[in-house]
């Protein structure tokens, strides 16, 4: 992996710590718009996190597949990233 697996560690564990807080909120039956705010929060995490994965993908795998790669190799990095693309855009 090409991606800066310090810089994704630490946003994979700040998502981390807002579920386990998001759960005790749920226990603590707090007010639920405040629970949502922390989803959101959680998601927008997540979702960085996904960006510097797949743009370090584009920059190493995807790039080096096009510099080396034969043409089915070529074709699967394609169809990886729409797959990624249609799973993103639901």
């Amino acid at each position: 992996m090409v991606a800066d697996k310090v810089k994704v560690t630490r946003l994979l564990k700040t998502a981390r710590g807002q579920i386990d807080g998001m759960i005790k909120m749920i226990e603590e039956d707090r007010y639920c718009i405040d629970v949502s705010n922390q989803i959101a929060a959680a998601q927008a995490i997540l979702g960085k996190a996904n960006r510097e994965i797949l743009h370090a993908h584009l920059q190493g795998c995807v790039r080096d597949a096009f510099e080396k790669g034969d043409e089915a190799d070529k074709a699967q990095k394609i169809n990886e990233i729409i797959s990624i693309i249609d799973r993103l855009d639901r």
